[in-house]
């Protein structure tokens, strides 16, 4: 293959530059904690979309720190644009940890963070410390939430500190219902959301 080499003439001589496809992932809302009891994302309200628009969509909480130490970050969907936040659902949940000196680690099912048909809270990021240093990030994905036909599946993997320990996270399960999620609520088990930042994206088809 020729190796092909380019001069300042060859360059200034472009007229225009080819188009390149848009991103696949496309960032429509933040929110950000405050001392905050829920933060929420609302089809229609404060710039939200979530419906049919995309099929996938993503939330990336970035250092969420509790307000009351051991908090777990939780959500809930809502059919009725945020009047209830009650769906109900099915999961399933496990996760890796390791002490900071080295001297514990492991691999735990967490079947008392499952939900059985439940209509509460579920977790997504379990027992975050409340020190300065203590934080959680992770990314929850919501596939289809727009759909009357199907249940709605998510995703979450997750990262907390919390005193000694790093824990990491991993839930999966479904909202068991055809009607369409229009709104998701975020809040701590116990206590505000002391700090910390919410990203909502929508991913294209393609």
């Amino acid at each position: 293959m020729a190796l092909v080499k380019y001069n300042n003439n060859s360059l200034s001589s472009v007229t225009s530059a080819p188009n390149f496809p848009a991103g696949a992932m496309t960032h429509i809302k933040t929110l950000t904690a405050s001392s905050s009891s829920t933060l929420s994302f609302v089809n229609g309200s404060s710039d939200v979309v979530f419906d049919s628009t995309y099929p996938i969509y993503v939330f990336k909480f970035i250092n969420i720190h509790p307000a009351t130490n051991d908090a777990a970050f939780t959500f809930n969907g809502s059919t009725d644009t945020g009047s209830n936040y009650n769906v109900t659902k099915s999961s399933s949940s496990f996760n890796a940890y390791h002490r900071e000196n080295g001297s514990e680690s492991g691999v735990v099912y967490q079947s008392g963070h499952d939900l059985s048909q439940g209509t509460g809270f579920q977790k997504l990021s379990t027992g975050i410390g409340n020190d300065a240093d203590d934080n959680g990030s992770g990314s929850f994905f919501i596939f289809n939430p727009s759909s009357t036909t199907f249940a709605k599946h998510f995703l979450v993997n997750s990262n907390r500190s919390s005193g000694t320990f790093v824990v990491n996270d991993h839930i999966g399960g479904y909202m068991n219902t055809t009607s369409a999620i229009d709104a998701i609520q975020f809040k701590m088990s116990s206590g505000n959301i002391d700090s910390g930042t919410i990203k909502l994206y929508g991913i294209k088809d393609s």
